[in-house]
């Protein structure tokens, strides 16, 4: 049986989308994303935790990003979890789970939403596609 790798979270930017342009001119933003769950404990006092999600958005979702996304802004993603390992230039390991995007539906009221839903669809570059083992991805 194949698995799932499936992310949907809503919740608010932590800052400013940074985008950057690799080789060939790919477009690459990134941006922490904060979702927060509320619930009452025991005595009946209101308890929010939040957590932090590392997201990462490729070609066109990037660019809307910059254009149109803000620290705060309220969106919500669909994606998959993928985790990267590196060693720092002082031989660190390092390790960072992200959720690379495919999917961005824009949640505030904005009157310049370059379309009327704030529902954008994007592929990852041909290096971030699952492998071609039988498997396929729909990005409706």
């Amino acid at each position: 049986m194949r698995g799932v790798n499936k992310v949907m979270l809503i919740g608010n930017l932590g800052k400013d989308p940074e985008i950057l342009y690799l080789e060939g001119n790919i477009p690459v933003s990134k941006f922490p994303l904060a979702t927060t769950e509320t619930y009452k404990d025991k005595m009946g006092k209101i308890i929010s935790q939040t957590e932090w999600h590392n997201i990462v958005l490729w070609r066109g979702l990037a660019e809307l990003s910059q254009k149109y996304l803000h620290k705060s802004s309220l969106v919500y993603i669909e994606g998959r979890l993928k985790t990267r390992y590196w060693e720092d230039k002082d031989h660190n390991k390092k390790v960072v789970t992200e959720i690379i995007a495919d999917n961005l539906i824009m949640l505030d009221k904005r009157a310049d939403s370059p379309m009327e839903d704030g529902h954008h669809h994007a592929s990852p570059p041909d290096d971030e596609k699952p492998s071609d083992q039988g498997l396929t991805k729909s990005l409706e």
